[in-house]
């Protein structure tokens, strides 16, 4: 697509607005909005400019300037706005350089792609995460000094099945009991019509849904399937996933989180990654090896292996990953790979024999993540180990919990918090930085966000479950 297309998209559906869509470093959508007469074909070189020191993480005050610069290639009309308004996804782009400013996640994903191709290992990486989220009928919290609490509720949620009813909302008996969650019909499961609703919707902003259905945990929690495409498309389509997600709840008076464990004693909300290479339309990770994989996908998996506690870093990169990434609830956290085992952080999918359907499925990430920081780190893990020919070991098929604790020994696992993983990133970054498709300063940046704003003011608050366990002694 070129910028005469947009244009003439735009024309065509009668748009007023524009909204210039990017990411932050953290991962949150952020836009402006311009009259559509703002918008010509210049836009795609000139860019717009805004003020960057606003954002999380993001530039200092004295270089704040920065411009917006539409990628054409990717337009829809927004579905929940009252006047007609075009949306453009854009990188932040340096004013007086011209280069994708070096905090822009989007910039990393898109050197990420070239790089892969300046390798000639491969010319395409295809992505499809899988994003669950929960839907809750409302949500509330506070952080005060003194005092701190939350509360969400859905009416599925198995804790209300002896709640009073009323006239207008009775008590139907149908919950989901914990851990029960998984696929069931009607009554059961309440949110068949939003999946519904947000997959048209999904459609009609250009994502194709493969899939929808109710997930493992009581209280609403859902997965809605979209089909892969390259890396820094399908990053764009997860952004736009989200967004539809949470505003198509919140027209039905609902609330979607994309958290990974707001729910104590459930499964958590995972964002399980397939990634396959291909080179000249031909996929590479099927062979005669291993779970019909080749020796390009072994290596893949031994740099997603060998990386992954540091990959957890930005794929898991919120205190609340680590309540869902603890042994349990088919949590990943065991370094190891798989053809059956879903506690093993690579499992290679078999529901087809054939060769393009082959990929590898790396399971610790969750949908809090960046995804455009994610997916190239991931892509750049498994490069390294093709690269360097790294052996993943034999693969772990017998059942983890089973497993005798010598044997258990030997299987490595994920860090165990946030704090630990961003230890581990800080140690083990270089191969993020071939091809300059990360820089040290980004990294840096990140390690030093989540640790000054997210790590520290939690370990500095009490928790109420303190209280419980001290308050008498």
């Amino acid at each position: 697509m070129n910028p005469k297309n947009v244009l003439k998209f735009a024309e065509e559906n009668e748009a007023e607005f524009v909204s210039v869509r990017f990411t932050d470093l953290i991962g949150a959508w952020h836009h402006l909005t311009f009259p559509i007469g703002m918008l010509s074909e210049d836009s795609f070189e000139d860019g717009f400019g805004f003020d960057a020191s606003s954002l999380r993480g993001w530039a200092a005050i004295h270089e704040s300037d920065m411009l917006l610069v539409p990628d054409p290639s990717r337009f829809w009309i927004d579905p929940f706005t009252n006047d007609t308004t075009l949306c453009l996804i854009a990188n932040a782009v340096d004013p007086i350089t011209k280069e994708g400013y070096w905090l822009d996640p989007r910039s990393v994903a898109q050197r990420a792609e070239s790089y892969l191709k300046f390798t000639g290992i491969a010319d395409t990486i295809n992505v499809g995460p899988e994003a669950e989220f929960f839907v809750f009928d409302e949500a509330h919290f506070h952080v005060g000094q003194n005092s701190a609490g939350f509360h969400v509720n859905n009416d599925e949620g198995h804790w209300n099945s002896g709640r009073e009813g009323s006239e207008m909302n009775p008590n139907t008996g149908y919950h989901i009991r914990p851990k029960e969650g998984y696929v069931p019909v009607a009554p059961l499961d309440t949110l068949i019509d939003l999946r519904n609703t947000i997959s048209t919707i999904l459609g009609e902003v250009g994502i194709e849904v493969e899939c929808h259905h109710h997930e493992v945990a009581t209280a609403g929690q859902c997965e809605i399937d979209f089909r892969f495409s390259n890396l820094l498309h399908t990053a764009d389509n997860l952004m736009l996933f989200k967004y539809v997600v949470k505003n198509a709840a919140y027209g039905a008076g609902k609330t979607a989180t994309f958290m990974p464990k707001p729910i104590y004693g459930d499964n958590g909300s995972g964002m399980h990654c397939h990634q396959s290479l291909w080179k000249d339309g031909t996929p590479l990770f099927a062979g005669d090896q291993y779970a019909g994989l080749s020796e390009m996908a072994k290596f893949y998996i031994g740099g997603l292996l060998k990386h992954a506690p540091a990959l957890v870093g930005f794929a898991a990169p919120t205190t609340n990953s680590y309540k869902r990434l603890v042994p349990g609830f088919e949590a990943p956290v065991n370094l190891a790979y798989s053809a059956r085992n879903r506690s093993a952080a690579v499992r290679i999918p078999m529901f087809s024999s054939s060769p393009k359907a082959k990929r590898l499925e790396f399971r610790p990430p969750d949908p809090s993540c960046n995804p455009y920081l994610t997916f190239a780190a991931l892509l750049m893990a498994g490069l390294d180990g093709v690269q360097n020919r790294i052996d993943p070991g034999e693969p772990l098929d017998k059942d983890i919990y089973d497993l005798p604790p010598e044997e258990l020994s030997n299987v490595p696992s994920l860090p165990g918090s946030l704090d630990e993983a961003l230890d581990a990133l800080e140690n083990d970054y270089d191969f993020l930085l071939k091809g300059d498709v990360f820089t040290s300063g980004l990294i840096e940046r990140w390690i030093e966000y989540k640790r000054e704003n997210e790590i520290t003011p939690l370990r500095l608050r009490p928790h109420p479950m303190e209280f419980q366990m001290y308050y008498d002694i």
